[in-house]
């Protein structure tokens, strides 16, 4: 797993290294000349960034309006974010909620006794660690007065305490325990409980239409768990779309030859990344299929990467990754290399609304290997990904398309991603208005 103190041990080693290197500089100040002090200032800046560089988590983190916009004409991306969103057609949707298990926010974020308001599914939650360690997801308001639980909540053992007037609820359930100013407390006095589970440094709840208990597990990974397998960084990103379109892009074989084969150094700019370097290319040789029962929940893609400098192969960043994806919300890509040793990135995908999905990437790498390595392939992916951010941002869900037949890996992924509906999953409700004369 990881922990605050994994993520900063390297920031305070840096801040630690400056801090020695400014005391020496300023004691022996009258016995160097002023040359020698700035090469000394320099050289300790230049150990501390590259400390951070080698050993420190890779974390990139965008807010909705910073990747997948071309902001134009003097417009900001912020205006650009907003006018595409405005004008865009969103096509014949799907439900928007799928039934499945869905990150809530890291463990690492969330200590003993702490509380935090979540948005998810279109809903406003309070997350909290228990004192006994264990976490609990209820919704957020208070059926009393409808104060925010998770905004001023206090935990008291394994409930939570709303800040308006003292109500306690029990995490488990959602009961009401305590009124402390009434003799009796109603039996009908509950908020809703979230099925909650945490998962290789995740909370995840499990959201069903129809109020169904958990239909299957997410499943650990017994190298992080032991901790041969450890954090070396995250990125999140916010994108604008339906759900679905996020994990449909495992079956569209075809998009990764002519959007990802572009060199990484070409950047995600889609308008200039085919007219440079043009001698250094991504191959990829991938296929989509889904599992057998019991695990019908769950498919796999299969990816060979291939890294070709002026059409030569470039063995060294061959890697072989297997991208399992557990309902509609969690996937987990196995990244094998021969040399630079094997990880996993875990990838969440969850609602914040019904077009508005935060998307999660965690690396786990082994513990021998130089941390630069994974965050090296972490920084490639979060590359790519920007590049799928920029047409999910921008594009219409078509119900019916245009398919040709080596496309059918599409229409079979949509069937499968078919079974996290339900009779009565929450549809996208239009609001027009009318001019009546």
């Amino acid at each position: 797993m990881y922990s605050k103190k994994n993520m900063f041990t390297g920031n305070r080693f840096a801040l630690i290294v400056v801090g020695v290197g400014a005391v020496l500089v300023l004691q022996y100040r009258d016995a160097l000349d002023s040359t020698v002090c700035v090469i000394a200032g320099v050289s300790v800046l230049a150990v501390g960034w590259l400390h951070r560089l080698l050993f420190s988590p890779l974390e990139v983190l965008r807010s909705p309006d910073d990747v997948g916009y071309i902001a134009e004409n003097g417009r900001s991306k912020a205006q650009a974010a907003n006018n595409v969103r405005r004008r865009r057609k969103t096509g014949e949707l799907p439900p928007v909620y799928p039934n499945g298990w869905y990150r809530v926010l890291d463990s690492q974020l969330l200590e003993r006794g702490e509380v935090k308001n979540v948005t998810v599914l279109g809903e406003q939650v309070a997350v909290f660690r228990g004192q006994n360690g264990r976490v609990y997801v209820l919704d957020a308001y208070c059926p009393h007065l409808g104060a925010n639980l998770g905004v001023g909540g206090r935990v008291v053992g394994g409930c939570l305490e709303c800040p308006f007037h003292g109500w306690q609820f029990r995490g488990d359930d959602g009961k009401c325990v305590k009124i402390p100013y009434a003799e009796k407390v109603p039996e009908f006095a509950k908020v809703r409980s979230w099925p909650t589970c945490e998962v290789n440094g995740q909370v995840l709840v499990w959201f069903h239409c129809d109020g169904e208990e958990p239909h299957w597990t997410v499943p650990e990974h017994e190298e992080v768990i032991k901790g041969e397998w450890v954090y070396r960084g995250r990125t999140e990103h916010f994108i604008s779309a339906h759900i679905q379109e996020i994990p449909e892009n495992a079956a569209d074989i075809a998009h990764l030859a002519h959007l990802h084969t572009p060199s990484i150094v070409s950047g995600v700019d889609l308008r200039y990344m085919k007219k440079s370097w043009g001698f250094l290319r991504h191959e990829w040789k991938a296929q989509w299929e889904p599992e057998s029962e019991p695990n019908q929940h769950c498919s796999q893609m299969l990816v060979n990467h291939v890294f070709k400098v002026f059409g030569h192969d470039w063995h060294l960043l061959d890697v072989h990754v297997v991208a399992r994806q557990v309902g509609p919300g969690v996937v987990f890509l196995l990244f094998n290399h021969s040399f630079l040793g094997r990880g996993l990135i875990m990838q969440c995908v969850t609602p914040v609304e019904p077009l508005l999905q935060c998307v999660s990437h965690v690396m786990f790498y082994q513990s021998n290997i130089l941390p630069v390595v994974p965050k090296f392939i972490l920084k490639a992916e979060c590359i790519q990904f920007e590049r799928d951010v920029t047409i999910w941002n921008n594009k219409k869900y078509i119900s019916k398309p245009l398919l040709v037949k080596e496309d059918s890996a599409i229409q079979k992924h949509r069937r499968w991603y078919s079974q996290f509906y339900s009779e009565n999953s929450p549809r996208l409700q239009y609001q027009r208005d009318t001019l009546d004369f």
